[in-house]
């Protein structure tokens, strides 16, 4: 995880000296004396410093989150349905059914990645994973099928209207936003830019997306904050109405109120107490405040506690989109993180100081979503959520000192970043790129950008309130706008992948609605568990540079 989401594929590479020369000393902004090397040593103490601070941040909503808003997480969930069938006491013949559904789709699913290794090639453009299901023309604005089987068993699991929100937005991003203003090309921005140049569309489809993100997840952070402040004052409690699906209704309540109330207790018995977080937060918050800027001097103290101050806020928004589509988006939110960092440095060191604030933010707001994660296979496995936070506690500590010590190892001896080489680090180029319009400020975004940035954040906070006051007969068909945000930005395959699960599981509740009730989790788990063990042979054969001995693509017919 730490890899990841620690800023070493990332912020990190951004800041050396390879990058800068791949960007070019002829780019605008791009200086020599904003260059940083990777250290040993900088990066262990930043990574001890910032690395813990996420995992207090949201603590004191775990229950808001899972209980209440019953938020789906299904990475937590597929991983709790795999450990229930194999530990449950209760239910043993349907348990032993579940758990070879489980192994048969696990299989299944890691066939079937193991079988698309052999045709994804080298590079970008090849194999199953581009597969022009709906034509060519379809094709190029992201519309196709990808074949993820973790993909379609998040479809399974997830509440049919977010699935259905996730297409819609792909629609009506990659179906009509970004071909309409491609048109503009020439006009709204220069029409020679890379795809990864924020000063063209790529800057649309980043600020945007962050932009309904953010009017969706700020909008709950409140309601939850008012709503709790409501029940301390009264004295009594109520239940935080999330905007999620809540269609699933068992008839068989009996057994299931009484599993359900019996996780509730073990949730809530072994917990965190609110001031133990809080006081965490703060505490490491102060260290890291004072430490970050002995590292990297252009982000001065004041600086550091203006983002320890916005990252709960942004932790919550990815935790929740998380809870919705399985989505972690670190790296969208760790921008926000950078552009501001870098717009109030300015020239004098602000592209360092924004990568740095991207990495801080990025470990947030990921390790945030992570524990979420955790704390809901816990709930799902009767697990103490105590020790689940003290598992994450030596997990991350480890972290600190492996991450490093990996990346460090491949730093020296690849040519990480090289674009003829096997790690190209294509982030790196754009996050630096990203921290020198950031120094430029807000004027330097593409025309019409901020306003439509400010419009769509608009949309998200009046589509939440129509959800909110409608009554639930009519808002429960209301999309929701943070997973219509998922597609703007990652592509509208993934709402394809997801919209196929969901297809799957309504055709199967109107065959056998019994079946699909007892056996939908364990499908999901198995497909989800199966594709995410492929990546671990497959990380060996990347290291060991054995690629793929074909590279499978597709193009139009040519004419003899």
């Amino acid at each position: 995880m730490q890899l990841s989401t620690g800023g070493f594929g990332s912020s990190f590479l951004a800041m050396d000296k390879r990058t800068y020369k791949l960007i070019g000393t002829e780019y605008p902004g791009n200086r020599a004396e904003d260059v940083k090397n990777p250290g040993l040593g900088w990066m262990i103490v930043f990574m001890f410093v910032v690395s813990f601070v996420g995992l207090f941040s949201l603590v004191a909503l775990r229950k808001v989150m899972i209980l209440d808003g019953k938020l789906t997480y299904p990475s937590g969930t597929a991983t709790a349905v795999l450990i229930n069938g194999f530990h449950t006491n209760a239910g043993a013949e349907l348990a032993g059914m579940q758990v070879r559904c489980i192994g048969k789709y696990l299989s299944i699913s890691f066939l079937c990645s193991s079988f698309k290794w052999f045709f994804s090639g080298v590079g970008d453009s090849c194999g199953f994973d581009n597969f022009p299901s709906f034509g060519l023309i379809l094709f190029k604005n992201t519309f196709y099928f990808d074949f993820s089987p973790t993909y379609v068993g998040c479809g399974l699991i997830c509440p049919r209207i977010v699935n259905c929100s996730v297409l819609l937005g792909a629609i009506v991003s990659w179906g009509f936003l970004w071909p309409y203003i491609s048109q503009h090309a020439g006009d709204w921005y220069p029409a020679d830019l890379g795809n990864s140049d924020f000063k063209g569309l790529y800057g649309y489809k980043v600020f945007i997306a962050i932009s309904l993100i953010l009017g969706d997840g700020l909008y709950n952070l409140i309601k939850i904050i008012s709503v709790t402040f409501k029940e301390l004052c009264n004295k009594r409690t109520k239940v935080s109405k999330l905007p999620i699906d809540n269609e699933i209704q068992d008839t068989e309540s009996s057994r299931l109120l009484i599993d359900q109330k019996k996780r509730e207790n073990v949730f809530l018995k072994d917990g965190i107490p609110t001031w133990f977080a809080a006081s965490g937060y703060v505490g490491l918050a102060a260290i890291s405040t004072a430490t970050i800027p002995t590292i990297f001097p252009p982000l001065k103290w004041y600086l550091v506690l203006l983002l320890y101050l916005i990252a709960p806020a942004l932790a919550f928004c990815n935790s929740y989109g998380a809870g919705l589509t399985d989505c972690s988006l670190s790296l969208t939110y760790a921008k926000i993180g950078l552009f501001i960092i870098a717009s109030l440095v300015g020239t004098n060191g602000g592209v360092i100081a924004g990568l740095a604030a991207c990495g801080v933010m990025m470990s947030i707001v990921s390790t945030a979503a992570d524990l979420m994660q955790d704390f809901k296979t816990g709930y799902l496995t009767l697990s103490s959520a105590k020790s689940m936070f003290v598992s994450q506690l030596l997990g991350t500590a480890m972290g600190c000192v492996f991450a490093p010590l990996t990346f460090w190892m491949y730093w020296t001896a690849f040519d990480i970043g090289s674009p003829d080489g096997p790690y190209k680090a294509p982030y790196a180029v754009i996050l630096r790129e990203m921290a020198i319009l950031g120094i430029e400020g807000f004027s330097e975004l593409p025309k019409h950008c901020l306003a439509l940035c400010c419009g769509f954040f608009v949309a998200a906070l009046v589509i939440n309130l129509l959800r909110d006051v409608i009554p639930e007969k009519i808002s429960k068909f209301i999309p929701v706008p943070m997973a219509m945000a998922i597609p703007f930005f990652v592509g509208a395959y993934l709402a394809i992948d997801m919209f196929v699960g969901t297809v799957i599981l309504f055709i199967w509740e109107r065959i056998n609605r019994k079946d699909s009730e007892d056996y939908a989790g364990a499908v999901a788990s198995g497909l989800i568990c199966g594709d995410g063990i492929w990546t671990m042979p497959s990380a060996v054969l990347s290291i060991f540079s054995i690629n793929p001995p074909i590279c499978m693509y597709f193009g139009p017919t040519v004419s003899s």
